[in-house]
């Protein structure tokens, strides 16, 4: 079952993770153009203008953008946790779902597999890939930084393990979701739409003591590479809740895909 679900998945994986490293690949080698003269300076006036609230919200004001590993402890990871995100929580909410959509579903009944089993393979090898994933850009991120600069290697590992904490807990989530309906069309807009909502909660909740509270309700919060970047460490409660919100939403949906009635 474990290798039928890595070869099932293995094109996602590839196209998620093959595109967001080109796209790197492109942002290293035309960024030092972009910071270099006459540009570098319009990028710092433009900063200047932007509210205090706003470059909280993007770390811009503890991480200059005068760098590469500047811009990817600002603006590139929160773009990482965007992507990392849509992929772990796509791939929960569909990788039960679709068993129902292709018609395969009766090929697993057939099989002498209970649903437990089937859900618990699932989850293995979706954590192998949301991992594998989250581990290949980090080192992508080492590496071509260590080219061109001189980062903060302790700090830059620590940036690169913290995408795991909201993505685990988002994958789980859309694994839930998915036991309640049999479409996965209507879960792709219901995991996109999550997913987007989380992250602007997380940015809104930056920008002032009365919308604080909004960061309880972001699942982005848990990645908090703010105070990565600040102390160079990452906070255990936060790997720990993360841990206790994704055992606990993948314990219901072993509960609820045992009683669903599978069409």
């Amino acid at each position: 079952m474990i290798k039928r679900e890595l070869k099932v998945n293995l094109k996602g994986f590839i196209i998620w993770t093959g595109t967001m490293l080109v796209l790197l690949l492109l942002i290293y080698m035309v960024y030092p153009s972009i910071i270099n003269g006459e540009n570098g300076s319009k990028v710092d006036e433009m900063v200047k203008a932007f509210p205090p609230e706003i470059l909280k919200a993007f770390n811009m004001d503890i991480a200059g953008l005068d760098t590469a590993f500047g811009w990817l402890k600002s603006e590139g990871f929160v773009f990482l946790y965007l992507i990392v995100g849509i992929y772990s929580c796509l791939l929960g909410s569909n990788i039960l779902l679709k068993e129902e959509s292709e018609k395969t579903i009766e090929y697993l009944a057939a099989l002498p597999i209970s649903r437990r089993k089937v859900v618990i393979d699932k989850i293995l090898v979706s954590m192998f890939y949301i991992l594998s994933m989250i581990i290949l850009l980090g080192a992508f991120n080492m590496i071509a930084l260590n080219i061109s600069e001189t980062p903060d290697n302790a700090q830059l590992l620590l940036l690169s393990i913290t995408p795991i904490f909201p993505s685990i807990v988002l994958f789980a989530l859309g694994m839930f979701i998915s036991t309640f309906t049999h479409k996965t069309k209507k879960m792709l807009g219901i995991s996109i739409g999550m997913v987007f909502a989380a992250y602007i909660l997380n940015v809104i909740s930056e920008m002032g003591k009365s919308v604080e509270g909004f960061k309880y309700i972001s699942v982005f919060t848990l990645a908090d590479s703010r105070w990565v970047i600040t102390n160079s460490e990452i906070r255990p409660i936060f790997a720990v809740i993360s841990l206790a919100l994704c055992a606990g939403l993948l314990l219901l949906t072993l509960v609820r895909y045992q009683k669903k009635e599978l069409v």
